[in-house]
């Protein structure tokens, strides 16, 4: 999980195992994707995302041009950010979160096939309606474009607000 030259957890009390953190990525529908944005400002947006078992890749999908994707024409450096809803302990106002954030490279993806094949899986996490689905990526298929994060660095934690 650590990657080299990321630096440690500073309360590693309160990490989570990588088994943990894997199991928050393809549980939660959204997260924050981070980029070096215009004049070297940070630039976050939420994004719908789909944890891929089979090669350990974090892919997305979103239009073809915009700020996002000219940041990363610029460099291809990331990060992403989920976390879970919370839970509370009866007679407790603080919430229990937990969070992880991966540290990677992004890849564009313009591959049609490809395109398609991610964007379905991405779907499937919102719904098993294959005609909407497939509507779906009739209509906005062609207009598409998927990222594919390489996580380089992954690291979760578990905080209570108080």
């Amino acid at each position: 999980m650590p990657g080299e030259g990321f630096r440690p957890m500073v309360r590693k009390h309160k990490q989570l195992s990588e088994e943990e953190c894997i199991a928050l990525l393809k549980q939660e529908l959204r997260g924050v994707l981070s980029v070096i944005g215009d004049d070297g400002y940070p630039y976050g947006m939420p994004m719908n995302h789909w944890y891929c078992e089979a090669d350990g890749k974090i892919y997305f999908h979103g239009g073809k041009e915009g700020h996002k994707i000219d940041a990363l024409r610029r460099c291809d450096k990331a990060s992403f950010c989920v976390y879970d809803s919370g839970v509370r302990t009866e007679g407790e106002w603080a919430l229990t979160i937990c969070s992880v954030i991966v540290f990677g490279r992004v890849e564009l993806i313009d591959d049609p096939e490809r395109v398609l094949d991610i964007s379905r899986q991405l779907s499937y996490k919102f719904t098993q309606d294959e005609s909407y689905i497939a509507k779906e990526i009739e209509h906005f298929g062609a207009k598409t474009l998927c990222l594919a994060l390489t996580p380089e660095h992954i690291c979760g934690k578990r905080v209570q607000e108080k």
